[in-house]
């Protein structure tokens, strides 16, 4: 039997946070399809992505240690209230508290996500420019990707002004870098190969 002392598996604590997760979103996601209403989960994953971006407490919330399971779960349920979540999502937001699981809600909203993408037949692209897209730019970006992919498109998009011009794009394992930042380091690499 080989010894294991000192190895330490880092993908573990992801994978079995992703495998809760994906419990969750799971029966989220099945209960909303049976109700007929994906739309209103997919507002609701968006309303509390955006309220988790914009509020540190609500981030420390989910992670700490220090709050008690009860204190978790009236947090949260009032947070969910505030927000105007579904009853299904407000509920499964006060299991989670109670079950000590609140640490996983950005995986299951991620998750949720993609099982909502698949619903409706369509996959999300990450873009990074180097300055906001027009809409021209966007709808052009949409067919190109669809022609490729053979699905509808919904673009995700960021700005990076360290890019200096160029697109990356990440369609789920796929990326395509064609920023002049990354050009100019494949520049340099090559430089440092030929001196």
């Amino acid at each position: 039997m080989a010894n294991n002392c000192g190895r330490v598996d880092v993908s573990e604590p992801a994978s079995i946070s992703s495998g809760i997760a994906e419990r969750y979103a799971t029966a989220v996601f099945d209960i909303a399809k049976e109700a007929d209403a994906l739309v209103g989960l997919e507002t609701n994953i968006d309303d509390l992505a955006d309220a988790l971006e914009i509020s540190a407490d609500l981030r420390d919330l989910l992670v700490s240690p220090m709050i008690g399971r009860e204190d978790q779960q009236n947090a949260i349920t009032a947070v969910a209230d505030k927000i105007g979540l579904s009853d299904t999502v407000r509920n499964v937001l006060a299991l989670m508290a109670q079950k000590r699981r609140l640490f996983v809600v950005p995986y299951m909203l991620t998750q949720l996500r993609g099982m909502i993408a698949d619903a409706k037949g369509e996959v999300t692209a990450e873009v990074v420019s180097a300055k906001a897209l027009t809409k021209k730019q966007t709808s052009a970006l949409c067919d190109t990707l669809k022609a490729q992919i053979g699905k509808d498109v919904k673009i995700k998009a960021a700005i990076d002004e360290n890019l200096i011009g160029g697109l990356v794009v990440k369609v789920g394992s796929k990326m395509i870098d064609t920023s002049i930042r990354a050009k100019l380091n494949s520049l340099q690499n090559a430089m440092k190969e030929v001196g």
